[in-house]
C-alpha cells in the first residue's frame, strides 16, 4: 500500500534568485533521503513561491524494504585464538555491526576460511522514518543566511509554518520551535490561513487563498496573461527567459497588466529605457509589431486585478522618476570632456592593493599593443587598439553610469561617438567588457577582442600578483570569468598565440605601478580554464595528456583532445598510443644533444630517423595525429631491433636523442605516455 507525503516550508519571503535553486535542492535531498532509508516512491513533485518551497512525494511506500546484508571479518586464524575461543578482533568485528559472536559463520574464500555475519533488519512503518525529515530540512544550504528570535541556527529566512501530510494524516514535527500540522499561509493580503485538507488537495486548497503553489502554472499563467495584452493592443512583447524567471518567483498570484510613459523619453537611448524598466523595476518591454520601442510596459502584480488602476499608476509613478533620472544625465554626461574624465581617473581606485582604475588602463594598454603586433591587425586597427587603451574607461565616471551601472561600456560607446571619436573606438570600449558571463556573447571586432583580452589579462596578473588568488569557489573578482574570455576569444579569432609564451613576456614588462608576480600560479589557472574549453564528453586521461602538450594554443588543444577522443574508438589506437608512450619514457632520459647518423648499428635506427626527419603537421589536427600514428610500426620495429640502453654512451645517447626528437613533435599534440590504454 502506498501513500502521498507533502513536505512544506513556509517561510519569510526569500531572495527571488533563491527560490528556483533552493527547490531543486530540497527535491534532490528528500529524494537522497528516501533512497537512503529503503522508502520506495514514484516520483517527487515541487511546489514553491516566494514564501514556501515544497515537495509532494507520490505512492511512497508505507514501509521500508527489509534490509540483509554480509559483513566479512577477520581471517579464522585471526578471530579464533588457540583454544577456539573468540579473539579479541572477532569481538570488536561483531560488535560494530551491533551483533555477538554467536552470529559468526565461517566461510571459505580462496581456500582460507574467513569470519562472516549477517545482519537482518526489518523495515520500519513509514512514520517512523519520516522523523528524518527535519534532518532534510536542516541540510539545506544557501547563499545567503540569517538567525532571528533567540535561534543561533542560520537560514534563508526566519521560519513559520511546518506542514507535513502523509495523505490526510498529519505528523508531529518539530522544526527551529514550529510544530508541523496543516496550516499553511494563504495570500499575504488577498487571504487567509490555509488549512491543507490532504496531501493531494495542496494545491485547490492553496489557490483558495490566492496562493499558485506551482511555479510552472505561475508561468504559464504569466504568459498567457501577456499574450492576451499582445492581442488587446496589438503590440509585440519579448519574454527575456531570466526576467520571467524573476518575476515568477516574486508573485504568488500573478496578475500581468500594461502601464504607460510619456513619448518624450524614447529620444533616450533605448538601452537605458531598458535598463530602467527591465533592471531597475522588473517591467517586460513593449514594442510594435515592426520592433520598435512603445511608451509602454508589461508588470506582473502580485495579486488579482481588484483596484488594478491604482497599481497601474502607482508603477508609472515610480518609472518616471526613473526615467527623470535617465534624461538628466544623458543631457549632462553630454558636457563632460573625455580627457577630463580620463584624467579623474587616476583618483579612481582599481583595487587598494593595485592602484588606481588610470594605472589600470595603462597596463592594459601596453598589453594590447604587444597583443596587436602578435595578431593579424592592420595598422589601422592598431591605431584604433592604442586610442580606445587610451580611454576605455572614461564613462565609469558620467552620471548615467554611475547611476545605472549596468550601461558601463555601452554608454561609453555611446558617448565616444557623441564626442566624435571613431566609431571602431567606440565599439572597443563597449566590447571590452564582453564576455559577461562564462558562456556570455563574445566581442565582434578585432579591435575590441585585443582590449577584452589585454584589459582582462591585466585584470588576472595584477590580483594574482598581489596574492587576491581564487580558491575552491572563492572568486570575488571574477578571475575565473575574465579569464574564460580570454580564451574564449583567442579561440574565436584564431589567433593562434601560445599562452605560456605570451605570459612569460607579459611578465617581462616593466611598470611603476605594479610588479607582475607569481607566474606559475597564473599559467596553472589558465590551463584549468582552457581545460573548460574542451568538450566534456573527452576522457580525463586524454584532457590531461592535451593540457600538457608542448602547444599552448587553443584551438589546436582543444582540437586535439576531440581528435584523440574520436581515434580511441579505433582498434590501432592502443597499439598506436602505446608505442609513444614508450618513446615519451626512455626520452626523458635524452641529454640536449643531436642526433649522429654515422653512429647508427641498424637500418631500423636509420628508418626512423627518416620518418622523424620527414614528419610535418599541418592545421588539420586529424591529419596530424594520422601521420603520427602511422609511425607506430616503425616505432615498434625499432624497438624489437634496437637495445635503446646500450653499454656504449655514445650509442646510447644517440638513440635517446632519436627519441627525444620524435617525442618533440608528437608532443605538440599531447603528452601521450598520460593516455590510459588498459
Amino acid at each position: 500500500m502506498t501513500k502521498n507525503l507533502l513536505v512544506e516550508l513556509g517561510l519569510e519571503e526569500m531572495p527571488a534568485y533563491t527560490v528556483k535553486p533552493s527547490m531543486k535542492q530540497l527535491r534532490q535531498k528528500m529524494g537522497q533521503f528516501l533512497d537512503e532509508n529503503r522508502l520506495s516512491f514514484e516520483k517527487i513533485e515541487m511546489f514553491s513561491t516566494p514564501r514556501r518551497l515544497a515537495v509532494r512525494v507520490v505512492n511512497l511506500a508505507d514501509q521500508q524494504s527489509d534490509y540483509s546484508e554480509d559483513f566479512k571479518g577477520p581471517s579464522k586464524k585471526i578471530a579464533l585464538d588457540a583454544d577456539g575461543n573468540f579473539t579479541k578482533a572477532a569481538q570488536g568485528f561483531v560488535r560494530g555491526k551491533g551483533l555477538t559472536t554467536a552470529d559468526i559463520e565461517f566461510r571459505s574464500v580462496n581456500g582460507e576460511e574467513y569470519a562472516y555475519v549477517t545482519k537482518n533488519e526489518a523495515g520500519k512503518p513509514v512514520k517512523e522514518v519520516l522523523t528524518g525529515i527535519i534532518d532534510v530540512l536542516k541540510s539545506l544550504t544557501f547563499p545567503v543566511n540569517m538567525h532571528w528570535a533567540n535561534h543561533t541556527f542560520e537560514y534563508i529566512r526566519p521560519v513559520h509554518t511546518l506542514v507535513v501530510l502523509l495523505d490526510d494524516e498529519e505528523l508531529d514535527l518539530d522544526f527551529l520551535d514550529i510544530t508541523s500540522g496543516r496550516t499553511s499561509r494563504g495570500h499575504r493580503f488577498l487571504g487567509k490561513a490555509a488549512q491543507i485538507a490532504s496531501a493531494d488537495s495542496y494545491e485547490e486548497d492553496l489557490e483558495a487563498e490566492f496562493v499558485i503553489a506551482s511555479a510552472a502554472k505561475r508561468e504559464d499563467m504569466i504568459i498567457e496573461q501577456i499574450r492576451n495584452i499582445e492581442q488587446t493592443y496589438n503590440v509585440s512583447v519579448e519574454i527575456d527567459e531570466d526576467l520571467l524567471n524573476e518575476v515568477l518567483n516574486l508573485v504568488e498570484y500573478p496578475t500581468a497588466f500594461m502601464g504607460r510613459f510619456d513619448q518624450k523619453y524614447l529620444e533616450l537611448p533605448e538601452e537605458v529605457l531598458v535598463t530602467s524598466m527591465k533592471t531597475h523595476q522588473r517591467y517586460f518591454v513593449v514594442c510594435d509589431q515592426a520592433g520598435k520601442l512603445l511608451p509602454n510596459f508589461i508588470s506582473v502584480r502580485n495579486g488579482n486585478d481588484q483596484f488594478i488602476d491604482n497599481v497601474i499608476k502607482g508603477n508609472e509613478k515610480v518609472l518616471l522618476a526613473r526615467l527623470e533620472d535617465g534624461e538628466f544625465f544623458w543631457r549632462e554626461d553630454q558636457k563632460l570632456q573625455i580627457a577630463d574624465l580620463v584624467d579623474k581617473l587616476k583618483l579612481v581606485t582599481f583595487h587598494e592593493k593595485i592602484g588606481s582604475l588610470y594605472e589600470h588602463m595603462m597596463r592594459t594598454k601596453s598589453i594590447a599593443a604587444y597583443l596587436s603586433d602578435l595578431s593579424d591587425l592592420t595598422e589601422e586597427e592598431k591605431a584604433q587598439v592604442e586610442r580606445a587603451a587610451s580611454i576605455y574607461k572614461f564613462d565609469l565616471l558620467t552620471g548615467m553610469v554611475g547611476e545605472f551601472d549596468e550601461l558601463q561600456g555601452i554608454m561609453g560607446e555611446k558617448y565616444a561617438v557623441l564626442a566624435g571619436e571613431n566609431r571602431a573606438v567606440a565599439a572597443a570600449i563597449r566590447e571590452h567588457y564582453l564576455p559577461t558571463s562564462s558562456e556570455g556573447e563574445l566581442p565582434d571586432t578585432k579591435v575590441g577582442a585585443i582590449l577584452a583580452i589585454a584589459d582582462k589579462l591585466d585584470t588576472l596578473l595584477s590580483f594574482f600578483s598581489v596574492g587576491l588568488i581564487p580558491s575552491g569557489s572563492n572568486d570575488p573578482y571574477a578571475l575565473r570569468r575574465a579569464t574564460q574570455g580570454i580564451v574564449r576569444i583567442l579561440d574565436k579569432f584564431g589567433w593562434e598565440i601560445p599562452l605560456d609564451d605570451l605570459i612569460a613576456n607579459l611578465y617581462q614588462l616593466n611598470f611603476d605601478s605594479l610588479v607582475y608576480q607569481n607566474q606559475s600560479d597564473v599559467m596553472d589557472f589558465i590551463r584549468g580554464r582552457v581545460e573548460k574549453m574542451i568538450d566534456a564528453s573527452v576522457p580525463k586521461d586524454i584532457r590531461e595528456a592535451v593540457l600538457d602538450s608542448s602547444t599552448h594554443i587553443v584551438r589546436l588543444q582543444v582540437e586535439a583532445a576531440a581528435t584523440l577522443t574520436e581515434k580511441s574508438k579505433d582498434p590501432n589506437f592502443k597499439v598506436s598510443v602505446e608505442s609513444l608512450s614508450r618513446v615519451f619514457n626512455l626520452a626523458e632520459k635524452a641529454g640536449n644533444q643531436s642526433v649522429d647518423t654515422s653512429i647508427f648499428e641498424n637500418d631500423h635506427e636509420q628508418e626512423l630517423y627518416d620518418a622523424v626527419t620527414e614528419l610535418h603537421f599541418t592545421e588539420d589536427m586529424t591529419e596530424n595525429v594520422d601521420r603520427l600514428f602511422a609511425l607506430s610500426p616503425i616505432i615498434d620495429a625499432f624497438f624489437d631491433h634496437t637495445m635503446v640502453m646500450a653499454e656504449d654512451e655514445a650509442v646510447r645517447n644517440n638513440r635517446l636523442a632519436l627519441l627525444a626528437a620524435l617525442g618533440e613533435k608528437a608532443k605538440t599534440i599531447a603528452a601521450f605516455n598520460e593516455i590510459n590504454t588498459k
